[in-house]
Formats: structure tokens, sequence, C-alpha cells
């Protein structure tokens, strides 16, 4: 498979070529040359399929022939050593655990499979990759526990200050050995300019190798289609009308579970949840993107003012508003409709949510109003403890912390401070 810039602007590239080098030369975002769908007999005998065998048909079109169907298998297994379970809350909408991995966040799936694709392409290599990731909360997290150790390369972390809750910053900031963090006095977006900068800079990339582990990064992105399938597997026999509805940040995971859809997920419509970053609830009612500066919110990985991957849904369904508006409706919520909605999931169906799957609990409801046939499957992206200061406070009861929470609230915090991107370069070229 190669891949093009979403820009036109760079020649196309290989997908071990798109992985090391995260963005195009042009700037632009990697997008695949083609999507073949799966036949129908994938999904009509799905069943029967383990989840390792699904993520490895999904999958393999992507990478081969780069990576050889015995190490992808290796590959696929090792990303999905935890479970995918879906709660059932009522007869219109269920959702989709994704806190099940190491970090107990959504990115652990993208984090682990680009971790291990990237390790093999650098295992003989002697020259050392960077890889150089901004997070809103998560990403940090399932990007240092997936890349630990791996051989050859080296991890840098920026993060806005004060702007994730602590346990985030500690799955960060704890681990040593590959990982360092940048604590930037910022906003996200500004984390990822200089991320974007930085690969765009000549004296810094003829000096070192770069690469993301954003959702730019399309060995991050693609690997988020699977659990869209997995849902599926598990409620396609109950409901026949499935909707997602995805709490969207930088769009990479609704971006994915639409790629899902183009191999034939027999899948109608999305939901886009957004907090009051909600640039693309505005643009499919006004047709205008207009980008704005992130606002702090209690649902912080969503706290997104200018989402990347919005370009590569935009290519999916070849830049026409309609389509695109046929297939994804989008919904925006205030911190106290989102603490509403916490509280109501938990008084009413005795779960615990997170702030971002309440948001996306919301986008539910908003989609049933007017489709009262659907199952609305809303995606919890990130254990409750994650966030344990709002939701004990909204709930008004204790939470047991999980061991893999547990396991790093007693480690120390390392993390240098930044402000500039001339900070950051500094940096760089002295680690």
């Amino acid at each position: 498979m190669n891949y093009y810039s979403l820009n036109h602007k760079a020649p196309n590239s290989s997908f071990k070529n798109a992985v090391i080098k995260g963005l195009a030369p042009d700037k632009g975002l990697y997008f695949p040359e083609n999507i073949t769908p799966l036949p129908k007999s994938f999904f009509d005998n799905i069943d029967n399929l383990p989840y390792s065998e699904i993520a490895f048909e999904t999958i393999k079109q992507f990478v081969s022939p780069e990576i050889p169907d015995d190490v992808l298998k290796t590959i696929v297994e090792e990303t999905l050593s935890f479970d995918f379970p879906v709660a059932k809350l009522s007869d219109n909408i269920s959702t989709l655990e994704l806190f099940h991995g190491p970090t107990m966040a959504f990115k652990d799936v993208g984090a682990r499979f680009m971790a291990r694709c990237l390790g093999y392409f650098n295992q003989n290599n002697d020259k050392e990759v960077t890889v150089l990731v901004a997070t809103s909360g998560d990403t940090g997290g399932a990007v240092a526990n997936g890349f630990l150790g791996v051989k050859g390369v080296n991890v840098v972390i920026l993060y806005p200050s004060g702007k994730v809750s602590d346990i985030q910053e500690k799955q960060l900031t704890t681990l040593g050995q590959n990982i360092k963090a940048l604590e930037v006095n910022g906003t996200f977006d500004d984390c990822q300019a200089m991320v974007k900068t930085a690969f765009l800079d000549e004296s810094l990339t003829s000096k070192m190798q770069l690469t993301s582990a954003n959702s730019i990064n399309v060995a991050r992105w693609l690997p988020q289609l699977f659990y869209f399938i997995f849902a599926y597997k598990q409620l396609h026999k109950q409901h026949k009308d499935i909707v997602f509805s995805v709490p969207s940040g930088n769009f990479g995971n609704i971006c994915a579970g639409m790629m899902a859809q183009q191999l034939g997920l027999p899948i109608n419509h999305f939901v886009a949840s957004n907090n009051v970053n909600n640039v693309v609830t505005r643009y499919l009612v006004s047709q205008l993107y207009e980008p704005k500066p992130s606002i702090q919110t209690i649902s912080n990985a969503m706290d997104v003012g200018a989402p990347s991957n919005f370009i590569r849904i935009q290519e999916i369904y070849r830049n026409n508003f309609e389509t695109l508006k046929n297939n994804v409706s989008s919904y925006s919520f205030t911190d106290d409709e989102t603490k509403e909605a916490m509280l109501e999931i938990y008084n009413s169906y005795d779960y615990v949510a997170d702030p971002h799957g309440a948001v996306g609990y919301l986008g539910c409801k908003e989609y049933l109003k007017e489709n009262p046939n659907a199952h609305c499957v809303f995606l919890e992206t990130a254990h409750p403890t994650k966030f344990l200061d709002v939701v004990e406070e909204v709930i008004n009861e204790k939470q047991p912390l999980p061991e893999q929470i547990q396991s790093v609230m007693g480690k120390d915090k390392e993390a240098f401070v930044i402000s500039t991107y001339e900070d950051l370069k500094g940096f760089l070229l002295r680690s």
C-alpha cells in the first residue's frame, strides 16, 4: 500500500516511510491510495472470527507487503492483549469500553500497534528515531507505555501545563528510560503547533530523525478501526441500525470508524460528540470550517480547536458536504451538561462514566430524538478514575483505583518546563 499527502504536493510514500516520517514533506497528512472493501462474507461470518483474525484481515491491506503476514499477526496479537466489552445501558444505548488496556485509554490500541511497527522497521537500523508527540491527555500515557524500552526509539511528549488530569500526568512523566516529558506553558494547540513546526524545521530534521505518534501518523490512526468492528460483532444480532457516538477532539477516532465503514462495516451513521470546542459541529451547520483557540473543559482530551484529522474525513467522503452530512451528525455540550449526564448515567444505570464518555452519551440522546429506532453506542474512551476529582465530585461516591492507576501514583514526576518552540528545539538538540 502506498500513501499520498492530502496537500497533494509531495511524492507518494510507502507505509514504512509514512510511519517513520509522520507528516509528508508538504505538511500534509498521509492517506491510503486505495481502500478495498472486505467481502460481505467477512461480516456475515464475523461471529466465528476471533478479534486477532478480524484485526489482521482489516489492517493487512494498509501495511502489506512491508510487514510480512507472520510478523503482522504477532503485532496484532500483542496489541490486542485486553478486552473490548460492550455494556448495555438501555434498549437504545450501549457503551463500548475502551479502557481495559495498560493505560486505561482507547489510545492504547494505536500506540501499541505503532510501537511494534516502528520497532520492526528499526530493528536493523543503528540510527535512533525520536517520537515527538503532543497530548491533550491520554495520548501521552499510551505512547509512553507503548514505546517504553523499544530499541532505537526515544520518545518526547509535550503536554499543556495544568490542563491534564493528575493521573494522566503521572502516566507520562514517571516512566523514565527512553521517555521524556515536556510541560508546556500553553494549550494543547500550542503543543501540537510546536510538534508540526519541528517536523518542518530542516535545521533540526537534518540532525535527527523525527516521527509523530499522534493520530496524524497512519500507524497510530488506522488500527483504531478495530474496535468499531469488535462492537459490531457483539451487537449485530440484536440491533440492525447501529450508530456510534464518538467523543471527538482531534477526530482520529471517529475517522478510523469511518474507515471501517469504507471496508464494508454495515454502519450507516456516526455522531461526532463535541464539548465546547465545536469546530465541526458549527461546520455541519454553516459549511464554514473555522478553527479557533481551544477552551479548557473537564473533557480535556477533546480540547482541540483545530482538529487535524478532519481533512481525512473530508477525503473519505470525497469533499462532498452533503455526503458527509448524511453520514455524520454532530452536537456540542457544556461542562454543566456533561456533569448532569454523568450523574444521570450513574443514577439511572448504576454506571460510572468519565467526562468524555458522558459527552458521547449526550450525543446518543440527541441523535435518538429524531432516530428512535437506532441503537446508539457511545465510546467510553478512558477509565473514569483517570478523572477522579471530577467523577467523585459529580456522583458523590469514592472510586477504587484500578491496578494500572495505582502503579503510577506513588512515583515522582519528572518533566522539563518549556514555553516556546525554541525551547523545544534546544531540548531536542541537547538530548
